[in-house]
């Protein structure tokens, strides 16, 4: 049965490829890939003349029945810009289509720029949560920070370096000076591991280039056992001014830093049962 690899490629550092992604894109008869230009540069670099297919969110509604159509007659390999494909680009459609029409879809794992980025953190890499790309939009990354600020898990988020300083700051301003590491350029000639507290991080990066991966604290313990009456109060007197559950949930559960369930069980009982339809 033809297959769909999913081949993890280098996140800048060309020789950081395995041996068995070479050999697969070497067998394979297409390479789908998110960005060709960067997929040439590998397989020339390698000496590899497999044909190269564009694969993005432009387009990807129009290549999946082409790919597929392709996968009856043979393997294909998928390839994102860079890293493990499907990890936060347009591949999990892909996927998700090949898999539903019967094909197999095999990984072949290898360099990820996620748990580079938590190796060297120095932050517990124990738990973590991967947030992807944080929202563009400023109303909408506060809103996930403070959903995920009670978390005790470490957090990791991709960011362009145009919008760095904005998420530092909305960072900052949701979840407290926390302790991270800003990870600038991984494996490639400029490279750099940033590590100290957001406040710091904020002042740092003046003018940020390049690519980035940032590994923020998750909230320590303690904080998760804010006074419940305390807690109650705040929702009140939220409640009194109107505010909707969704946002005086958010608001109360960032300043605190404890879960959302935990804040949203106390506003329910304020309320004496359930009501607005949840927070999601």
């Amino acid at each position: 049965m033809p297959v769909l690899y999913l081949v993890a490629t280098p996140i800048g550092n060309l020789e950081d490829v395995t041996l068995r992604a070479l050999r697969v894109l070497r067998e394979v008869s297409l390479v789908v890939a998110e960005d060709t230009r960067t997929a040439r540069k590998l397989l020339s670099h390698y000496g590899i003349r497999t044909r190269l297919l564009s694969y993005n969110e432009h387009n990807k509604a129009a290549r999946i029945p082409r790919v597929l159509a392709h996968l009856r007659e043979g393997d294909a390999a998928l390839v994102s810009e860079a890293g493990m494909p499907a990890i936060s680009d347009p591949g999990t459609d892909l996927v998700a289509a090949a898999a539903a029409a019967g094909f197999r879809v095999v990984p072949v794992p290898g360099p990820s720029a996620v748990v580079a980025a938590l190796a060297v953190s120095g932050l517990p890499a124990n738990r973590f949560l991967f947030l992807g790309f944080l929202p563009r939009r400023p109303g909408e990354r506060r809103r996930l920070l403070a959903q995920v600020g009670g978390l005790e898990c470490t957090l990791v988020a991709f960011e362009a370096p145009h919008r760095l300083r904005e998420s530092l700051a909305d960072a900052l301003q949701v979840l407290g000076d926390r302790r991270l590491a800003v990870c600038r350029e991984l494996t490639k000639a400029f490279e750099e591991v940033f590590r100290g507290r957001l406040s710091e991080a904020l002042e740092r990066f003046q003018e940020p280039r390049g690519e980035f991966t940032l590994v923020i604290e998750g909230a320590p313990a303690a904080t998760a056992q804010a006074n419940e009456e305390t807690l109650r109060r705040e929702l009140a007197a939220l409640r009194a001014q109107g505010v909707r559950a969704r946002e005086a949930v958010a608001q109360v559960a960032a300043r605190h830093r404890v879960p959302r369930r935990l804040v949203y069980r106390l506003w329910l009982e304020g309320r004496g049962g359930p009501g607005e339809g949840g927070l999601c």
